[in-house]
């Protein structure tokens, strides 16, 4: 005979056998996937060219200078561990994702999220290269990475949460200061160079703190998302009130800025699918925020979000009929490796308040994939002038839950 407990995120499982408690450990699998994008093949714009099987990746991000040479992508897993691949040239595939190194943050935990401390327009090249990483345990752990991209280094680590640390992230304008966000509701502050000394701790959320990201265009901006179903954008130098709270409906899994665009925040808001948002009276008048697009995927929860930094014309797809001026089209559906897709029955379009919405796929691809980085490893500086980079269309990509789909998308900025 056998039973199972079943706890949130532990580690372990208690199983009887005959009339014995054994207590096993939990072993979580994943899978990597890397694919090639083709801007000119409106039809199949994504090939799979890699699949590498590993722990389960709770998150992971493009390091956004080369590193030795490579781009680096930092993986953190379920094993508890902070994994480095680097971007190689390849003759049969034209790239690969190879291992690099791997380093554990602590026995018993999962490794949940990563920051590069590059996420800066312009960073100084001279500074140390560094990641922040939270795990299962509430802890927060700084590592430092040399210049040949080898195996990362522990500086320090320090308590920060009483229960998971769902996400810790730079401040990419001071480096020393990091911003970390636990299942206890609290959102916190620290300063590196004196770990465990926390600079703040705002109750200002109701739940969970699970997404962070400083401006990587304009000091002193900082936005946060919460399971409480909030997008808080705060000015770093006053924590106690932010500068506008928007409501999305749906928890807060993911907040990314874009790369090109300082005003938009694209958000993965679980059962409220993705929406993106116009930030910039917020942060120059403190007016409210301006959602300009959503989607609500059917029977499914968005849990990943990113943009691309790939520079691209329009994709030019024929949609079945005409579309909003402001979100193109759908490029690509993937859908799980269980199931192969057929047809795409239409969505229905999800408008928000200024009847704008999001119009349906024109084109399923028949992919057995989970999961795409739809981003490029490139370096913020694309050599775009501010006027060329507001009139880009841009890629974006979102994740879902129950569907095991990723969905590329063509955005045509304002």
């Amino acid at each position: 005979m056998e039973w199972t407990v079943k706890r949130k995120w532990g580690l372990r499982r208690n199983v009887w056998r005959g009339g014995t408690e054994v207590e096993e450990p939990q072993i979580r699998l994943g899978r990597l996937f890397l694919y090639s994008f083709d801007e000119n093949n409106s039809t199949h714009p994504l090939v799979e060219v890699q699949r590498k099987d590993t722990s389960a990746i709770l998150d992971m991000k493009w390091c956004h200078i080369p590193v030795a040479g490579h781009a680096l992508l930092g993986l953190a897993d379920a094993s508890g561990s902070i994994q480095l691949l680097r971007l190689a040239e390849s003759e049969k595939s034209g790239h690969m994702l190879e291992p690099l190194s791997s380093l554990a943050l602590e026995q018993q935990c999962l490794a949940l999220s990563l920051d590069w401390s590059t996420g800066k327009t312009g960073r100084t090249r001279d500074q140390p290269l560094k990641i922040i990483s939270s795990d299962s345990t509430g802890q927060l752990h700084l590592l430092v990475v040399n210049e040949t991209g080898s195996r990362p280094q522990k500086v320090a680590s320090w308590q920060a949460h009483q229960f998971e640390a769902w996400v810790a992230a730079f401040n990419y304008w001071h480096i020393e200061t990091v911003y970390s966000g636990g299942d206890d509701g609290l959102l916190r502050g620290w300063d590196t160079r004196a770990p465990g000394r926390f600079l703040f701790t705002s109750k200002r959320h109701s739940m969970g703190v699970c997404s962070i990201q400083s401006s990587p265009h304009r000091e002193h901006i900082l936005a946060t998302g919460s399971y409480d179903e909030h997008i808080l954008l705060w000015d770093t130098r006053n924590m106690k009130q932010p500068l506008a709270d928007t409501p999305m409906h749906g928890g807060v899994w993911r907040i990314k800025w874009h790369p090109f665009q300082h005003h938009l925040l694209l958000a993965a808001c679980m059962h409220s699918g993705f929406k993106i948002l116009n930030c910039q009276k917020a942060m120059e008048e403190k007016q409210e925020v301006t959602v300009l697009a959503s989607h609500t995927l059917p029977s499914s929860l968005v849990y990943g979000a990113d943009w691309s930094w790939l520079f691209f014309r329009s994709l030019q797809l024929a949609p079945s009929r005409p579309y909003p001026s402001n979100l193109g089209t759908k490029t690509a559906d993937l859908k799980g490796a269980s199931e192969l897709p057929g047809p795409c029955r239409e969505c229905m379009a999800d408008n928000d308040g200024e009847g704008r919405g999001v119009k349906p796929p024109t084109e399923d691809m028949r992919k057995n994939s989970t999961w795409v980085q739809a981003t490029a490893a490139a370096t913020p500086d694309c050599g775009l002038s501010p006027e060329e980079a507001d009139s880009a269309f841009s890629l974006l990509a979102t994740c879902s839950f129950y569907d095991h789909a990723l969905h590329l998308w063509e955005w045509e900025g304002k």
